[in-house]
């Protein structure tokens, strides 16, 4: 299993475009995916398929929120990487 963590910097977070953005290419890949954050209003932890365009809706991460991408399987690593350039670079919009 490979796990990633990074910062969501862009201005919408990961939301609509995003999001979209965000299953689509973790689609791409066989390995089974997640995503986590933790959720500072109520103090829990939030984890949704990345594969899921309503899941990734639903954990609300907004700009400034570091989330964890986890991958396994045979393309775990690049399943990854792909996940966090994306994230890093604002999903191709201005920071």
């Amino acid at each position: 299993m490979k796990e990633a963590k990074v910062v969501v910097n862009n201005k919408v977070g990961l939301h609509a475009r995003p999001a979209a953005l965000f299953v689509q290419t973790a689609s791409k890949f066989q390995s089974e995916i997640s995503v986590s954050c933790h959720d500072p209003k109520e103090d829990k932890l939030r984890t949704a398929n990345a594969k899921s365009i309503l899941g990734i809706l639903t954990l609300g991460v907004f700009q400034g929120i570091e989330i964890t991408i986890k991958a396994d399987g045979t393309d775990e690593e690049d399943a990854a990487k792909a996940l966090v350039e994306l994230v890093e670079n604002n999903f191709g919009e201005e920071a």
